[in-house]
């Protein structure tokens, strides 16, 4: 359900700066650390969340707490002649910087500086309803971006640790992969399959009730 309350939106707006800005650069500044210019090229090597920001992925994240940023371009070739492993850490580099701002975020929470907090009045939001939105709202993009299909973050992982001999049935599927990612997400739950909710949603409370200690 959407909470279109203006706190959340204000909230939401914030995380979203941050959230997507701090990934998509994470994947720049590795990718120019295994020798690949192509993300300074584009402009991508930057903080500026302008350079970063996909207008329809930042309505998704506004509305419905989740959604994405324009991929940064890189030269795969380039960084594997430098690192094997180069484009796997690449591409890892975006959802664990999320991960690691939910961590940050959840200090002031385990430190008791602010009040833990899921509801909200007025409209500003309080610094424990807005640090419980940032963390939910970046573990979220981190599992997201997780899984192991294209053109997610995940696949590229996956990539790596497959065994040659399984290189070319995920290159067979890479292209379906936003297919596939649709139908889960779409048709899931008319055939009984609650996609977020067993792959997102259940170890999303898991890893946010690690981090604030409830």
């Amino acid at each position: 359900m959407l909470n279109l309350n203006p706190a959340t939106l204000i909230a939401r707006l914030i995380t979203l700066v941050i959230a997507l800005t701090v990934h998509e650069f994470s994947h720049a500044y590795f990718a120019t650390r295994f020798g690949d210019d192509t993300p300074r090229r584009a402009g991508r090597l930057t903080l500026n969340p302008l350079a970063h920001l996909d207008p329809i992925g930042s309505l998704m994240l506004i509305l419905v707490g989740f959604g994405w940023a324009k991929p940064v371009p890189i030269n795969p070739y380039v960084i594997r002649q430098n690192n094997k492993a180069g484009v796997m850490i690449t591409s890892i580099a975006g959802p664990l910087s999320n991960l690691a701002l939910a961590l940050l975020a959840a200090i002031p929470l385990r430190l008791g500086l602010f009040p833990t907090t899921y509801q909200v009045s007025g409209i500003m939001p309080t610094p424990g309803y807005f640090l419980i939105e940032f963390i939910y709202t970046n573990v979220a993009l981190f599992l997201f971006n997780m899984l192991p299909l294209a053109p997610l973050d995940g696949e590229k992982v996956l990539e790596f640790l497959l065994p040659r001999s399984w290189q070319g049935v995920l290159q067979g599927i890479r292209q379906y992969g936003p297919f596939i990612l649709l139908g889960l997400v779409f048709l899931g739950p008319y055939i009984g399959f609650d996609f977020f909710g067993v792959v997102i949603r259940r170890p999303l409370m898991a890893i946010v009730g690690f981090l604030i200690g409830s």
